[in-house]
């Protein structure tokens, strides 16, 4: 039996109905009510899993007022579990409005962990194993949006970024006229049936999408800022290499950024590399 008076915040599948865990499907027949984002589209979850637990509508346009609604029922005894479309609430979907009162007025709340798109995008980019900067979507406003990223154009480590298909493709472009024309990975459809991955140079994305018209929910992933070097040389190729392997990209990709950075070629950054590890 679940403990009385408590919020659980529970993560949904984002694509496939079998990435959910136990606890969770446990946890959302048990509870007294299911704060969705969108009830018709949570009812197909509860559906595929005989679960009948009521739901209430929670999501951007009404989070004040049922958050508060909600931490009456908590104070109450009751129990809720907080659910979005899909992946953690609060991570670029409702949640943290209500997580917050709940911990102003003394009320417990526990996390069950599951799917996020942010992270199965970055494990397969290839990028992951150090530090990272999660962005989610950015300002609709281009003007909000080219701000954004000259504030962070400059980070020393991968970042991540959500998109819609429609705006994929202007996304891209500014990326890649605010970070230079640095390699990334669009995963799109992550965990359904047409799950796709695709990498190379924003300029080739670009392109890529230009053809064949992006469908479904997209995650990018940028490589990290590495500066230029002025004084560059077969050296400072060579320790450029290495800082982009340590971030995660392949050796090819790593080899095909640096000499691009330096306007050099790719058989000069490599023999260098070759040189180094002969000395």
């Amino acid at each position: 039996m679940l403990e009385k008076g408590i919020l659980y915040v529970c993560a949904t599948p984002i694509g496939n109905l079998a990435d959910i865990t136990l606890r969770v499907l446990d946890t959302l027949r048990q509870v007294d009510f299911i704060a969705a984002e969108d009830t018709r589209h949570s009812r197909k979850l509860m559906l595929h899993y005989g679960i009948n637990t009521p739901l209430i509508s929670y999501h951007q346009h009404n989070e004040k007022t049922r958050s508060q609604e909600f931490i009456l029922k908590l104070k109450e005894g009751f129990t809720v579990a907080l659910i979005t479309d899909a992946g953690m609430p609060g991570i670029s979907d409702p949640g943290s409005e209500i997580i917050r009162s709940c911990y102003t007025e003394n009320i417990k709340v526990d996390v069950l962990p599951g799917p996020n798109a942010a992270l199965t995008a970055l494990v397969l980019s290839g990028m992951s194993g150090g530090n990272f900067a999660f962005q989610g979507f950015l300002p609709a406003n281009s003007g909000e949006s080219r701000r954004k990223l000259q504030e962070c154009c400059e980070l020393p480590m991968p970042q991540i970024f959500y998109e819609a298909p429609h705006r994929l493709i202007a996304t891209l472009k500014l990326l890649e006229e605010v970070f230079g024309d640095r390699f990334a990975v669009v995963v799109r459809e992550i965990t359904k049936l047409n799950q796709s991955v695709y990498r190379g140079p924003l300029s080739e994305l670009v392109r890529q999408f230009e053809i064949n018209n992006p469908r479904g929910e997209c995650c990018i992933v940028t490589s990290p800022y590495l500066a230029v070097i002025k004084t560059s040389g077969p050296g400072e190729w060579v320790r450029e290499v290495r800082e982009a392997l340590e971030h995660g990209l392949s050796r090819q990709d790593a080899l095909k950024e640096v000499a691009k950075r330096n306007g050099i070629s790719k058989r000069e950054v490599y023999n260098a590399l070759l040189r180094k590890q002969n000395d």
